[in-house]
């Protein structure tokens, strides 16, 4: 095998779009690329010779340093030789840039270079994170939990992008809702969006349905017909419960994903087609691969985005905010907006298991709401296979159970103020705390207090 020179790896480097830094023995720079000079703002010749602390002023990694006198790297007191860190860098020109920055010891040799430090970044995730953890809803998604704003913001990512996406997750959960958002949040939003449900279909319908068709392929085809890829010509598909194609339907499917183009059934000319694919599925796809049941190169091709929806039963504390949300629906839609839903009731919603997630709450709820006598629904407004169902205590420290619990009534837009005094109030005016139970940052519950008019003094006693 024929060594790489050191010409072309200076050309690799320097088109890379992470920043690379080289160190000799003492922690000075020997090296560094183009796109590291760009991210702490300084010139190659200013760099090189010039000690990494210095570059890092005021992070952890710095701090580490100048307390051990040594790198903790090259000192061999990190585990498996590789350091791992986000860090926010100061540049001349005063801008913060957020960085992930990793440094990893190189073998001994001949060379003065004992170790390479390598940063990306961080500038578009944090404001994605930022974007996410200001939101309570996402389309018609709804969630103020931990678990579901790591999901809000995975949207976000998937959104910005035009790769496929397999979404995977219990029945009820929400898949559908995920894909929508993906698409009303992506550069495709005013195109198309199509779905088609895979299982409810025979495999003769379901490839006219995919591909379209000629007149007189089939009987009854009495009329050319696009089929949806072509319909969705520009927007985006959704392929719901992708793992009941047949294997026979599976191979044309990988072939359009490839080729990015169809075939009509009775035809023989291929038409071309721009079309985003999210795929969803309840099923385990890796072990039906691994059974024979679905190609493996239509499982990869699927799944470069991969994206899982949390079951209710993970995000317990969503439920009061659910609850509440779909109610207020309901009610206008039953004309009997009069109707809340007690905390007796609240509670047992809380304490029960949901297999069927979030469509067997809506139903729950509306059956609730149909045979409810009075202007609050009670526990023994629920189904039969419910009202024995013993309520949760309140949530452990943090969890924001007992909060909306006790405190939220109505869409997050009209009652949020009342959330957050709430909050407040049971953290006993600490912010830091109450932003936890709220699931969002101190920086946002400070933006919410100010557009509240909620001013630091007067919020709630002892606010710090």
């Amino acid at each position: 095998m024929n060594k790489i020179s050191l010409a072309n790896l200076n050309v690799v480097l320097e088109k890379l779009e992470e920043g690379v830094l080289f160190l000799d023995e003492q922690r000075n720079v020997v090296a560094i690329n183009k796109a590291a000079t760009q991210m702490i703002g300084q010139k190659q010749g200013d760099v090189v010779g010039k000690s990494c602390p210095s570059l890092f002023p005021a992070t952890p990694c710095a701090h580490t340093c100048e307390k051990s006198g040594s790198c903790s790297l090259m000192a061999g007191t990190v585990k498996e030789n590789k350091l791992v860190q986000d860090i926010v860098v100061a540049r001349p020109d005063g801008l913060l840039i957020p960085l992930h920055m990793w440094a990893t010891a190189l073998p001994e040799g001949k060379s003065q270079t004992h170790c390479a430090v390598v940063l990306r970044n961080r500038t578009r995730e944090v404001q994605l994170e930022e974007i996410a953890g200001q939101r309570l809803r996402m389309g018609n998604l709804v969630g103020q939990s931990h678990t579901m704003q790591i999901l809000f913001r995975e949207i976000l990512l998937a959104a910005s992008s035009d790769a496929n996406v397999l979404i995977t997750g219990e029945t009820g959960a929400g898949k559908e809702l995920v894909a929508q958002a993906i698409h009303d949040n992506s550069g495709r939003a005013k195109k198309p969006y199509l779905q088609v449900h895979c299982a409810a279909l025979p495999e003769n319908l379901l490839e006219a349905e995919l591909f379209g068709h000629s007149k007189g392929a089939f009987t009854g085809a009495t009329t050319d017909r696009p089929g949806r890829f072509e319909a969705a010509d520009g927007g985006t598909l959704l392929l719901d419960e992708i793992g009941e194609v047949p294997l026979g339907t599976q191979v044309k499917l990988l072939r359009v994903l490839q080729e990015k183009e169809v075939v009509r059934l009775g035809e023989n000319h291929s038409r071309k087609v721009n079309v985003r694919i999210i795929a969803a599925t309840h099923r385990d796809l890796a072990a039906m691969v691994k059974n024979g049941e679905f190609r493996s190169d239509l499982y990869y091709r699927l799944r470069v985005l991969p994206l899982r929806v949390p079951s209710l039963r993970e995000r317990r504390e969503d439920i009061p905010l659910l609850a509440s949300t779909i109610l207020s629906g309901l009610t206008r839609h039953y004309k009997r907006e009069d109707v809340t839903l007690s905390m007796p009731a609240t509670d047992v919603l809380l304490g029960y298991d949901w297999p069927g997630n979030v469509r067997e709450l809506v139903n729950v709820l509306e059956y609730a709401l149909v045979h409810a006598d009075s202007a609050a629904i009670l526990p023994r407004h629920f189904p039969a296979e419910m009202r024995g169902v013993m309520p949760v205590p309140n949530a452990p420290e943090g969890k924001g159970n007992g909060l909306l619990t006790n405190y939220y009534r109505g869409p997050a837009t009209e009652h949020e103020k009342e959330i957050i005094l709430a909050a407040l109030a049971e953290a006993g005016g600490n912010k830091s705390t109450a932003a936890e139970k709220l699931g969002m940052s101190r920086t946002t519950l400070w933006k919410r207090l100010k557009q509240y008019g909620i001013a630091d003094d007067t919020a709630m006693p002892g606010v710090n």
